[in-house]
């Protein structure tokens, strides 16, 4: 896989994480806008994103790998989906300030997020034109989706096992990476 490592922090007041990060890595954010941040750091190759949710600074959000483009994205997923590996599929989609194909990897032993993600141009909205969709409104979408696989692993397990060809997207909404 070709790209650099995202890694999305959460942080209870932006800028003075942009202050820390800035004297940290030695460079300046690539985009800031209200309650969020991200620096696209070359060396270490490291795309950090800052997510302001007061009361919960220092936590992780999510993690990602950005990869040149939507030809990355996809076989990137196919890779994944022939290691048994499900995922949630999002393309054309608008979150973090940019717009991108992506897709969410399901069944990470710690619960932990991954997507993998190619940005295609910035956005002046975090959630699209609109602006409707939240970011809770989005992690509750992944969980029910995780919950509904999970159901299906179950009855599939009782049947036979998972089949590579099961393992494919789904449609959700939830953001990161811009």
């Amino acid at each position: 896989m070709t790209g650099r490592v995202q890694l999305a922090l959460n942080v209870d007041d932006l800028d003075e994480s942009i202050s820390f990060y800035r004297k940290l890595f030695g460079t300046e954010p690539a985009k800031v806008r209200p309650g969020y941040a991200n620096f696209a750091i070359a060396d270490p190759p490291l795309k950090l994103i800052l997510m302001e949710n007061r009361g919960q600074g220092g936590s992780l959000n999510h993690l990602g790998v950005e990869v040149p483009g939507t030809d990355a994205v996809e076989a990137e997923q196919a890779r994944l989906a022939e290691a048994g590996l499900a995922s949630v599929d999002e393309r054309d989609t608008t979150c973090c300030y940019a717009r991108q194909d992506k897709f969410w990897v399901q069944g990470a032993p710690n619960g932990e997020r991954w997507e993998i993600y190619a940005v295609l141009e910035d956005s002046a909205t975090f959630w699209g034109q609109e602006g409707s969709r939240s970011w809770a409104a989005a992690e509750v979408a992944l969980e029910s989706s995780q919950a509904a696989e999970a159901a299906l692993e179950s009855s599939q397990a009782a049947e036979a096992p998972l089949e590579s060809s099961q393992a494919g997207p789904a449609q959700i909404t939830q953001c990161c990476g811009g």
